[in-house]
């Protein structure tokens, strides 16, 4: 297996597992303490603001390729196996749905329409 593979197999399973401590997040089976650590990893690993900027040379991939990784291997380490076997099979589930890409531009457009009017809003009228 080449290198590339290698890395494209790891990183789906990094966004399986992600998807995997979110469900595991929402299950009542999971201690309360287990479920905040797996709901505000998933939340990071799925929001789009960084810990570190990806624009700061090496430091600003740091917490995909190292933090991230490791959070999501400690909490998962906190599930019992056969809760996370479910939850990974759920996750494996989930991911094989079809994607809307109407509903994924119909949010886009709803964003960029929310920022132009937040601009208009916001933008200081010139002196007269």
């Amino acid at each position: 297996m080449t290198f590339g593979a290698r890395l494209k197999e790891w990183a789906r399973a990094i966004r399986q597992d992600v998807l995997a401590l979110y469900i595991a997040a929402r299950d009542p089976r999971v201690p309360w303490y287990v479920k905040a650590a797996a709901m505000a990893i998933a939340a990071y690993a799925l929001s789009p603001i960084d810990l570190i900027p990806d624009f700061i040379p090496v430091l600003g991939y740091l917490d995909e390729v190292i933090i991230l990784p490791v959070a999501l291997a400690l909490v998962i380490r906190m599930i019992p196996e056969p809760l996370m076997a479910e939850f990974r099979e759920a996750a494996r589930k989930r991911s094989e749905r079809p994607v809307s890409r109407m509903a994924a531009a119909a949010i886009i457009v709803l964003w960029i329409a929310t920022a132009g009017l937040l601009l208009w809003v916001l933008w200081p009228a010139p002196a007269s």
